[in-house]
């Protein structure tokens, strides 16, 4: 029988019904909430992307969403600081439309990115991180420019291998290490401009979710339709989605495709 997001609502609760933690469904936004009985922080869980990944793996994929619940509500539970832990800060992208306040009401620590994308800072603590707010920020007596500053030069750190595939004459390359930080390399311009020199086209970027980053070597229109379905796939599938929408890379600079585009078309026909 079909998974509903009743059904999937009770197998979460299942999995996750500990003494110490309550759950919740939002029938009409269709999420599955799940806090610490005591400080009410916790997660939103949207069951229709859970279903879907349900569907597709089976079993797998609640065992891997039970894990990563767990090891985040434990890290909520935990006392963290910045001192002593300055090699583990790393930048990770998130899209514009991403809480800029934790569920305790501390703003965020951010930068601007993009019109789609923002720049948010994680404290790495093994299996899971968390996001760096004020309140660590102001117990440090940081700035963030210094957060910033310290949180690039440990990305740029991070080793880069990808995977290649060519597709109707357009050069594909997908980096996906794994270690929650993928997407965030794509503030690491040394690269960018490396893969810029080697393209014979175009160079596009794409962040579609947090586990995924993917430049093309646009060589023709079909890599731009290729890229497009491709970017909304990923989009679709990730479990901490960021945009659907690529950018082009020039001059170290990132813009949207589609207003890329949208300028191109307004020449030419200022040009007829």
């Amino acid at each position: 029988m079909a998974m509903t997001s009743i059904k999937m609502k009770r197998l979460l609760e299942e999995r996750l019904g500990y003494p110490n933690f309550q759950t919740s469904y939002d029938r009409e936004k269709d999420t599955f909430r799940i806090e610490w009985k005591d400080t009410k922080q916790g997660m939103t869980i949207k069951l229709p992307s859970v279903i879907a990944k349900y569907n597709e793996r089976g079993e797998q994929a609640i065992n891997e969403l039970e894990e990563h619940v767990l090891e985040a509500l434990k890290i909520m539970n935990e006392e963290h600081h910045l001192k002593g832990m300055e090699k583990h800060i790393y930048p990770v992208i998130r899209s514009t439309s991403f809480p800029t306040t934790t569920n305790a009401g501390n703003r965020l620590i951010t930068k601007e990115h993009t019109a789609e994308t923002r720049i948010f800072y994680a404290l790495d603590l093994g299996k899971s991180y968390r996001l760096i707010d004020e309140t660590l920020l102001d117990e440090e007596q940081w700035t963030k420019e210094r957060i910033y500053e310290m949180a690039t030069f440990n990305m740029r750190s991070l080793s880069i291998d990808y995977k290649i595939d060519t597709v109707a004459e357009n050069d594909f390359y997908f980096v996906a290490m794994q270690d929650g930080y993928d997407a965030s390399r794509i503030l690491n311009k040394t690269f960018l401009d490396q893969m810029k020199e080697k393209s014979e086209g175009e160079l596009a970027v794409a962040v579609p979710h947090q586990d995924v980053l993917i430049i093309a070597d646009i060589r023709n229109k079909t890599g731009y339709d290729i890229l497009a379905q491709m970017t909304m796939k990923f989009f679709a599938e990730g479990r901490i989605p960021i945009t659907s929408l690529p950018f082009i890379y020039e001059n170290e600079t990132l813009e949207p495709i589609f207003i890329l585009a949208q300028n191109k078309l307004n020449k030419e026909n200022d040009d007829q």
